[in-house]
C-alpha cells in the first residue's frame, strides 16, 4: 500500500472512528484502525474502517494510489500523530512486516501494525430496501428519545431506542423508556416506508455514533434500512453498521397516559430554572422535588435533611382541587431539554398517575415521567 493524501481529510476519516474503537484488551485488534487503499493515481481512495463487534463504520477518503493494499495500526495514536501534523500532504506506504510508513512535510513515523487478514470483517449487507430520510428530521428523533433508553444492562431489550413504521399514518417511530422515563417522536417521511423493517431496537451506542453522522456530514439525507439482526446507514461516503438488540421490547402504549384531564400550558425556560434551582437542594441519591398545584400557581420545592429546603413558586393556568405529586427533577429536567421547545403542556390525573410532557408546537412528540413517592 502506498498513497498520499490531503492532511485534514485524512484527519477527518480518524476523527469519526475514535468513539467505536474499542479500547479494552480482550480483542487488541479492536484498538486498530484498518486501512484499505484502493484504485488507481487520482481516482484512489483511502477507506478507514473500524469496528468494535457491536457497531462498525467505514468511510473513503480521495487519496492518490500508487499502491493498492491494506494494513491495520492503532487507531488512537495514527489520530494523534496525524492531528498534529503541518497542513500538507501525507504519505502513507505499508513497508515489511506490516509497518505503517507516514511522512508529511520533514516529519517521519513508523508504525507497527497487524496484519490486514486479521482484522474482523465488518457485516456488509444491502437490505432489500434502503429508506431515504432527511438528516435533519431523524437527528431531531434520536435527540428526543436516546436520553431515556436504559442504561441497567440487565435490562438489555431497554438499551436502545425501539423503531417501527406505522404504515397507515405514513409515520416513523422511535420509543425509549427505562421503566422511570418514556420518550416517544413520531414522523412522517412520505411513501416510501413500505419494506423498511419495523420493530427493531437500536442500540444506545449505534444511535449515538447514527446521530454523529447525520449531524457531521454534508448531505441532507441519509438512507437507512435493516436487515436480519443488523441495521445500516449511509450517508456520503460513510457507512455505518450496527448489531440490533434482539428481543422484546415492552409494551409501551400501556405507560402512555389515557385519561389525564388536567392540562396545563408551561413556558419551558422558566420551569427549567426553577427546577435547576430547587434540585440544588434535594436528596443526593432521588433527586426528588415536590410539585404542588393550587389555585394560579406551582410550587416546586425540596427538602433535605443534611442541606435544608428550597421553594419556588411558577405562575400557571389552574383552578381545580390542589394536587402534590413527587418527580425526579433529572428526569424532568432531561426530557424538558430534550423537547427544546419554547412551550410544554404538562397532563396530569392525579397525584400518584403519571406527567405526560408535549411540545406546543409538535403533538408528535411526548415525553412521560413516572412519579416519586415522598
Amino acid at each position: 500500500m502506498k498513497l498520499t493524501i490531503d492532511k485534514s481529510d485524512l484527519q477527518r476519516g480518524l476523527a469519526r472512528l475514535q468513539a467505536i474503537v474499542e479500547k479494552r484488551n480482550s480483542m487488541p485488534i479492536l484498538a486498530n484502525v484498518l486501512l484499505t487503499a484502493s484504485g488507481k493515481g487520482d481516482s484512489g481512495s483511502l477507506e478507514l474502517a473500524a469496528t468494535d463487534l457491536e457497531v462498525g463504520i467505514r468511510g473513503n477518503q480521495n487519496a492518490k494510489v500508487e499502491k493498492t493494499g491494506a494494513v491495520t495500526v492503532s487507531a488512537r495514536k495514527l489520530y494523534d500523530i496525524v492531528r498534529e501534523l503541518p497542513d500538507e500532504v501525507v504519505q502513507l506506504q505499508a513497508t515489511a512486516n506490516n509497518y505503517l510508513e507516514l511522512r508529511c512535510g520533514r516529519a517521519r513515523f513508523s508504525l507497527a501494525g497487524t496484519d490486514a487478514e486479521e482484522y474482523p470483517s465488518l457485516p456488509d449487507f444491502s437490505p432489500e430496501r434502503l429508506v431515504t430520510l432527511q438528516s435533519a428530521v431523524l437527528s431531531q428523533m434520536i435527540e428526543r428519545t436516546m436520553y431515556a433508553a436504559s442504561v441497567d444492562e440487565t435490562r438489555y431489550n431497554l438499551n436502545g431506542v425501539y423503531f417501527e413504521v406505522t404504515e397507515e399514518t405514513g409515520k416513523i417511530r422511535l420509543v425509549a423508556t427505562d421503566g422511570h422515563r418514556l420518550a416517544l417522536v413520531d414522523r412522517s417521511v412520505g411513501d416510501n416506508i413500505a419494506g423498511l423493517a419495523s420493530g427493531v431496537i437500536i442500540p444506545r451506542k449505534g444511535l449515538a455514533e447514527l446521530k454523529r453522522l447525520v449531524d457531521d456530514e454534508e448531505s441532507e439525507e441519509i438512507e437507512l434500512g435493516f436487515e436480519g439482526s443488523s441495521g445500516l446507514a449511509r450517508k456520503g461516503g460513510v457507512t455505518l453498521v450496527m448489531r440490533l438488540i434482539e428481543g422484546e421490547f415492552p409494551n409501551y402504549h400501556q405507560v402512555i397516559p389515557k385519561d389525564a384531564d388536567i392540562k396545563l400550558t408551561l413556558p419551558a425556560e422558566p420551569l427549567i430554572r426553577a427546577l435547576r434551582r430547587v434540585a440544588l437542594l434535594s436528596a443526593e441519591r432521588s433527586r426528588a422535588v415536590k410539585v404542588d398545584l393550587a389555585d394560579g400557581k406551582m410550587t416546586i420545592s425540596s427538602s433535605n435533611p443534611d442541606l435544608g429546603e428550597a421553594q419556588e413558586e411558577v405562575d400557571v393556568d389552574f383552578h381545580a382541587d390542589p394536587i402534590s405529586i413527587g418527580f425526579n427533577a433529572k428526569y424532568l429536567l432531561e426530557c424538558l431539554s430534550a423537547l427544546g421547545t419554547k412551550e410544554v403542556q404538562l397532563a396530569l390525573k392525579d397525584g400518584n398517575s403519571p406527567a405526560e410532557l408535549r411540545p406546543t408546537d409538535d403533538h408528535d412528540s411526548l415525553a412521560v415521567v413516572m412519579p416519586m413517592r415522598l
